[in-house]
């Protein structure tokens, strides 16, 4: 166990690290969602019913979108190293390293997106409750995003023009993720509970925790052969 952690740590300090000396991969998901999420309420007006009935579905939408925007480059820059072999020739269990090259990926474009979420809610005229909701749907519905991008990236690593054949591959099976983290945050707008909606996104985030790290391992076995 103290080996395993040890590995886990080190290549979680190295992609954040090297995520932090290229800013533009962190900021560029961010300014993707606070731009796409503000434009709504200057295109629609001043009317507050409906932005407050389209915020929520307009937050997760561009949320989702901004956290596929770094999929492409979860694997890309190592397999261009060298570095992703070296990761397949390492004793260190493959599935603990794609989970903490995932973990990195999270915290560099997907924690962001938790954080701004309420002020973004903000320009909707969400409701205190909805502005709870938003970051507790969205903290739970971007790990199973990075973790179901992981399997895709791997997939599509080393492939020219991958990222619209990445595109195909995630989004059909982030759609749970999208309509459950939609639908709680919009319930709770209207003062209707959202625990149902909390307890699937959580379910799907284990399940996504248990079975993506391994399914992600075999592809990059199986991209680099």
């Amino acid at each position: 166990m103290p080996g395993l952690l040890t590995g886990f740590v080190a290549v979680l300090r190295r992609d954040l690290m090297l995520g932090w000396k290229r800013p533009g991969d962190v900021l560029n998901p961010l300014f993707f969602f606070a731009v796409v999420s503000t434009l709504f309420p200057l295109a629609i007006g001043p009317d507050l019913e409906q932005l407050r009935a389209i915020g929520p579905g307009v937050v997760w939408v561009a949320a989702m979108l901004a956290a596929m925007l770094s999929l492409n480059a979860l694997f890309s820059a190592d397999h261009e190293d060298g570095s992703l072999e070296q990761l397949l020739l390492s004793a260190q269990p493959l599935p603990l390293m794609v989970l903490a090259k995932t973990c990195a990926h999270w915290l560099l474009s997907g924690l962001p997106l938790v954080i701004v979420s309420p002020l973004i809610g903000l320009s909707f005229d969400m409701s205190a409750a909805s502005l709870i909701a938003m970051p507790v749907t969205l903290l739970l519905g971007t790990i199973s995003l990075s973790l179901i991008g992981a399997v895709g990236a791997a997939l599509t690593v080393g492939l020219n023009r991958g990222t619209a054949l990445l595109s195909l591959l995630v989004l059909p099976l982030a759609m749970p993720v999208l309509i459950f983290g939609a639908r709680s945050s919009a319930l709770a707008a209207a003062g209707d509970g959202y625990a149902a909606g909390a307890y699937f996104l959580g379910a799907y985030c284990m399940l996504s925790v248990t079975l993506a790290p391994f399914a992600a391992a075999a592809a990059l076995r199986i991209s680099n052969e």
